[in-house]
């Protein structure tokens, strides 16, 4: 079976660095191909270079730009390359960037089949860009692997019930692969002069934060009222900004980091302050206590028990958040029926295309 992934943000990267290796295990024959959607090397390049993924071939630059542009971009290069390249058995995207809304229009034209990872994940936010391409992905997609019984609920819900497949959440098969390997190789002290619980972890990249500059004052005038230092690992958006907004003094910025970094900063940190998708999650698994800069998650698995709070943009409603300690224990959000999310994907994608022949 031969196989073209697409990624080309630094979620996907981590999601590749896990699913790939399973997909070799079982003989599949994989062609990663990067869009170029994040070019920074901070955010592209220093993860396949830390996580062991192989190297793209292409990476189609496509850069940064508006939805349409990149979106667009993304859909000639990738058309030409699989005409070049092909034929593939299937496209296998993730996620919910431009990059994957553009592989899943490409492949559907070709009549290629598409694996969606990470399918079913619902904000119900139509303003949020993310949420029109999971819905587009989804409902062109021939496999779509869940990563929690809310996503399958969700596709359930739009009709998609028997292309579903429950597998868990490939992300927590990423943090249990590198968790340990980033305590060895990062260690807290080789990256802050600070203890563990001494400071807070936060990261903000969302558009209706970033572009919206009373949002954004909000939530730095909250990071100017914690008690702890706030480590901000600054995103290029944000950074295009800053230069409007105050930033408070215990607010320490620095370059964006690789991610077995962010292993090490998160599972250290007192409390994780985001406006991410990917880290709510990663801050979950590790049992660190997160507040979430959004008014809504894509994984409500995360809220019970205190674990994650929506607090929205309100300096307050941030520091109430902040306050609150978790009331229980944290569910099994994530895990999947069969153990490790990355080997049921390759063995779905094996037993179809052996079914076809």
């Amino acid at each position: 079976m031969r196989v073209c992934t697409l990624v080309g943000a630094r979620p996907q990267f981590v999601k590749a660095a896990a699913v790939s290796p399973a997909l070799r295990e079982v003989g599949i024959r994989e062609t990663l191909i990067h869009s170029g959607q994040h070019y920074d090397k901070l955010l592209s390049q220093v993860f396949f270079d830390e996580l062991g993924i192989p190297t793209p071939v292409p990476n189609l630059q496509v850069g940064s730009g508006s939805h349409a542009v990149q979106t667009g971009k993304v859909m000639i290069r990738l058309d030409q390359f699989i005409h070049e390249t092909g034929p593939y058995d299937a496209v296998i995207v993730y996620g919910d960037t431009n990059t994957t809304l553009a592989g899943a229009l490409v492949a559907a034209k070709e009549n290629i089949p598409i694996a969606h990872v990470e399918a079913g994940v619902r904000s119900f936010n139509s303003l949020m860009p993310e949420e029109i391409n999971r819905i587009l992905t989804d409902h062109v997609s021939q496999w779509l692997f869940a990563p929690t019984e809310t996503a399958v609920e969700n596709l359930e819900r739009e009709g998609l019930k028997k292309k579903t497949v429950l597998v868990g959440d490939v992300m927590l098969d990423a943090t249990r692969m590198f968790a340990d390997r980033a305590k060895k190789q990062f260690p807290l002290k080789s990256i802050l002069r600070r203890e563990s619980g001494d400071y807070y972890l936060a990261t903000v990249h969302r558009p209706s934060n970033t572009d919206i500059r009373e949002n954004l004052q909000s939530i730095f005038s909250a990071f100017g009222q914690l008690a702890l230092p706030v480590i901000l690992p600054l995103h290029p958006r944000t950074k295009a900004v800053l230069g409007h907004i105050t930033v408070p003094d215990n607010v320490e910025i620095t370059p964006p980091v690789s991610y077995l970094t962010m292993l090490t900063l998160t599972s250290n940190a007192r409390c994780v302050l985001t406006d991410s998708g990917g880290l709510q999650k990663e801050a979950y698994w590790l049992g660190v206590p997160c507040v979430l800069l959004r008014e809504e998650t894509e994984f409500p698995e995360t809220l019970m028990n205190g674990w994650n709070t929506c607090a929205g943009v309100n300096p307050q409603s941030i520091l109430n958040a902040v306050m609150r300690e978790p009331a229980g224990p944290q569910c099994r959000f994530g895990q999947g029926p069969e153990g490790r999310p990355t080997r049921m994907i390759a063995r779905a994608l094996l037993e179809a295309k052996n079914d076809t022949t």
